[in-house]
């Protein structure tokens, strides 16, 4: 066996890794027809750019409305309020995620209540939701993590059972298919990141979808300042909003980036088969297990569970330092517990929200804090 590169061997690999974003002249000529344009903020909302983008998205995944938005996290705000959650009301979501999951919804008042994830999904569990609903609960907030998505039949059952609204967050999910129904037209509404590191990237961006046409007449208005413009249709009362609108710039990026999402996540899945087969045999190694219902897979980030037993005890996070020394990039921690994360437990006595995680409730979470800090 060579010396290991941690150790002052050679590195297996050397070649680069390919680059990301990808780009080509789309984008360019997109970027330069907004530039001479001269029309390049979010105003009038949704502006022409963004317009076509929200539709073709929304087309894309099977929803009839899009709504464009500055990020993925005030997507989630938008959608919350949009639903008529109120201050103190509670949603159920998973603490194995990114802080604005949780985070969106102390803006809004709101209490995210913390369920456990599923072992072999790392996706919240339906299981542990049931038991985490109160008198005040309001909604259910899954999270389709990586490269996989959680059971949205028993969440959509006991949705509509209990009479709670859904709204997925789909950060890691565009173009992800369960029971080829796609990931954000399932619930009430799919909210979408198009971060740097996403699947569909304008470096930032945002987009939330709904089949509902009041949901999303609300939805614009709150993304608008809290206007009320007759495209999008009656709006019951005024709302307090915010500037939450996307630019041109963003929009027309977004638009070259989708016409390749469907041929990039066919790669992808070949990909993901074969990196599954190869460490098939690998003790102590074990990709996260695939729901059949989950048709298409959309390969965010890959994830495999690490068994330090199987490595005589060896932490993970120097395994992981290893394997980056061969030249294979990785991370230890993908999440860890909200409830745990420095992004959560911030003290500003200057936010209303400081306050409001004061005696928040949660359950006991084992899988994701086994997933955080040692698989």
């Amino acid at each position: 066996m060579p010396k290991l590169a941690i150790r002052g061997g050679k590195p297996l690999r050397a070649r680069k890794w390919p680059e990301w974003p990808v780009y080509d002249r789309s984008e360019e000529r997109a970027l330069l027809r907004v530039l001479r344009s001269r029309n390049w903020g979010g105003y009038p909302e949704p502006n022409t750019e963004a317009t076509a983008f929200a539709a073709e998205f929304a087309r894309a995944h099977g929803a009839r409305f899009g709504i464009c938005c500055a990020n993925g996290t005030v997507t989630l705000k938008v959608a919350f309020r949009a639903l008529g959650l109120r201050p103190g009301d509670e949603y159920v979501t998973t603490p194995y995620t990114f802080a604005a999951t949780a985070v969106a919804g102390l803006e809004c008042g709101l209490s995210p209540v913390f369920a456990d994830v599923d072992p072999e999904t790392y996706c919240l569990d339906p299981k542990q939701v049931e038991k985490a609903i109160t008198r005040k609960t309001r909604a259910i907030v899954p999270v389709h993590l990586a490269c996989s998505m959680a059971d949205m039949d028993a969440i959509m059952e006991i949705a509509r059972r209990r009479r709670l609204f859904v709204v997925e967050d789909c950060a890691h999910a565009h173009g992800g298919k369960w029971r080829e129904k796609c990931a954000g037209a399932i619930g009430d509404f799919g909210s979408f990141s198009m971060q740097s590191s996403k699947l569909v990237t304008a470096g930032e961006g945002g987009v939330l979808l709904t089949s509902d046409a009041a949901l999303a007449g609300r939805a614009h208005s709150l993304v608008n300042c809290g206007r009320r413009e007759p495209q999008y249709g009656p709006i019951e009362a005024p709302m307090i909003g915010y500037n939450y609108r996307i630019t041109e710039w963003s929009a027309a990026v977004l638009r070259c980036q989708l016409s390749r999402l469907a041929k990039q996540n066919a790669h992808r899945e070949k990909m993901m088969a074969a990196l599954e087969a190869a460490v098939a045999d690998v003790p102590g190694i074990r990709p996260l297990s695939r729901d059949p219902r989950h048709t298409v897979r959309h390969g965010y980030q890959f994830i495999l569970r690490y068994d330090p037993a199987r490595f005589g005890g060896l932490h993970r996070d120097r395994f992981v330092e290893a394997l980056e020394a061969e030249g294979i990039p990785c991370d230890g921690e993908f999440y860890s517990s909200l409830y745990r994360h420095p992004l959560y437990n911030v003290k500003d006595p200057t936010h209303p929200a400081s306050r409001m995680r004061l005696g928040l409730r949660r359950h006991p979470c084992p899988h994701a804090d086994r997933a955080g800090w040692r698989e």
